[in-house]
């Protein structure tokens, strides 16, 4: 395999005697999506921002390309593209001119077909502060790619979109990605976490609590597969209904909810039993154990230690 594209062996951060990141390591190789999953306070942004050359370590080493971030300069910039949590441009500023300032800075040509790409086309003689936030967002993406950058890092990239931005964006990182761009994603969204990572690694007060592919991970836990039933004379709500496989229920609204070691012979034995109740069956739904699933498992774990 390829050396690895960013390199983070044993990085410590620590704020006024608190340990932000405490001795974490990874590496991240050409063409993935890695996920940086945790809380917050988990150390997330802290890597991320130090990553970028904005914060200094305590202790450790950090590289990009082989590069050093905390001593790169101009040289990190152009191997960089960021697209920051919480991030503003001048409010005059119009989407056109800051395409064009930003690949100034590059020394590229204007990347106006990046505007058309987010869906800014028709706002490209629009300012800043006229754009919606999701807008907003959609030009921070382009900007931050304009230059071709061989490491993508995005925090919380789709926090606050409507459906439409966030699948459109989704689609501009599959592309970079498909492209050889490696990207590094701080996100709260396992679901958003599940369909882009090829790999993840979950923080826990600044500790690394587990790493793999959303689908190890998710096969690392309990493994309980949830079985929602709806029926129209809720029978299933009775004290002392029991069914095989079933490792505890719950309720959730109209609905009951089992987790099963075994689906088939679960449901199996709900359809029968409601057969039997005269119940007729409104809903019923099985899903596999998820990504978030696993995230409230380990952080749930953590939290009891």
């Amino acid at each position: 395999m390829d050396a690895p594209v960013i390199q983070v062996r044993e990085f410590r951060k620590v704020y006024r005697g608190f340990v932000a990141v405490d001795g974490i390591s990874f590496d991240v190789h050409r063409g993935e999506v890695f996920g940086l999953l945790g809380p917050n306070g988990a150390g997330k942004t802290t890597t991320l921002e130090s990553l970028e050359g904005l914060r200094r370590p305590d202790g450790g080493t950090l590289r990009i390309a082989g590069v050093d971030p905390t001593r790169a300069g101009r040289r990190l910039s152009a191997l960089i593209g960021v697209q920051l949590q919480a991030s503003a441009l001048p409010d005059s500023f119009r989407v056109g001119e800051a395409m064009r300032f930003f690949c100034a800075y590059h020394g590229i040509a204007p990347r106006m077909d990046l505007i058309d790409r987010v869906g800014l086309g028709d706002r490209s003689a629009a300012q800043y502060h006229e754009l919606s936030g999701g807008q907003q967002r959609r030009l921070a993406l382009a900007l931050a790619v304009a230059h071709d950058p061989a490491v993508l890092i995005l925090d919380e990239p789709t926090s606050g979109l409507d459906v439409a931005s966030r699948a459109m964006l989704h689609e501009l990182i599959r592309e970079l990605q498909a492209a050889g761009t490696t990207v590094l994603l701080a996100t709260h969204d396992m679901a958003e976490a599940s369909e882009l990572a090829t790999r993840v690694a979950i923080l826990l007060r600044g500790a690394i609590a587990a790493t793999g592919t959303p689908l190890e991970l998710t096969a690392a836990g309990e493994g309980l597969t949830r079985v929602s039933v709806r029926t129209e004379r809720d029978s299933l709500g009775r004290p002392g209904t029991v069914f095989p496989f079933v490792s505890r229920s719950s309720r959730l609204g109209d609905y009951t909810v089992y987790f099963s070691t075994d689906v088939g012979p679960t449901v199996s034995a709900v359809i029968a039993y409601l057969a039997v109740q005269s119940d007729p069956l409104v809903d019923l739904r099985v899903e596999r154990p998820s990504l978030e699933d696993r995230f409230l498992e380990i952080t749930t774990e953590g939290a009891t230690r």
